[in-house]
């Protein structure tokens, strides 16, 4: 008959050992979910939720490679679309977080060197011409035009595929010319905004109360 103090010993051993299963069956639960959460998340492009439910599971495991290697694509994802929007600050900060995980992930130190030499280049063209953004986005608008113009010559000729009327032929050449010239202006302008922001502003064109973009620029249609 076993003595009560070996019995005793021997069914905390078995409570320690099952406890100490539960936790792990417990961690392995959570992990998984998480990775599951983030999976999910990215499938369906969300990479703000992805990044938290992997950062949630590496909070449990450290080292779970699954985890890890999903948190570095989404902080990726997240630096790359902040670059695009020119927050550059936010896209360095999101390359941290990946780069805490994957210190030699030639992907977050190729885009860091990437948004850095895009900031001393934007620093440079602030300084050639500080009304670059709204140039641009006036020939940005200006190009949308030339595109919804050319549409306008593409549906008249489908017209005349079903009319077989030769005036819907005749709008779509004037149009096209029209467009021709739309172009050239548009083009012109576009060196000019290049020669700009590489070059600065010529001095005689400058005023000392406002700089403002030349008039052959702005404003654009």
């Amino acid at each position: 008959m076993m003595r009560p103090a070996l019995l005793a010993a021997t069914a905390m051993t078995v409570l320690t050992l099952a406890t100490a299963g539960c936790a792990s069956s417990v961690t392995g639960w959570i992990v998984q979910t998480r990775n599951h959460q983030g999976d999910l998340a990215l499938r369906h492009y969300n990479y703000a939720d992805a990044s938290v439910a992997y950062q949630l599971a590496l909070k449990v495991d450290a080292g779970n490679e699954h985890a890890r290697a999903g948190l570095v694509a989404v902080q990726v994802q997240i630096a790359e679309a902040e670059f695009a929007a020119s927050h550059f600050d936010d896209a360095i900060a999101a390359l941290r977080i990946a780069a805490k995980y994957s210190p030699e992930d030639e992907r977050v130190a190729g885009l860091h060197s990437e948004i850095e030499q895009a900031e001393i280049k934007r620093d440079i063209v602030v300084s050639n011409y500080p009304a670059y953004r709204e140039t641009g986005a006036s020939l940005l608008r200006a190009y949308g035009q030339l595109k919804l113009n050319s549409d306008a010559v593409a549906l008249s000729i489908r017209r005349f595929s079903y009319t077989y009327d030769t005036s819907t032929l005749s709008k779509a050449i004037r149009d096209s010319y029209d467009l021709t010239d739309e172009l050239t202006r548009d083009t012109n302008r576009l060196v000019q905004f290049r020669q700009l922001v590489e070059s600065g502003v010529p001095e005689s064109t400058k005023s000392a109360e406002n700089l403002a973009p030349p008039a052959s620029l702005l404003p654009l249609p």
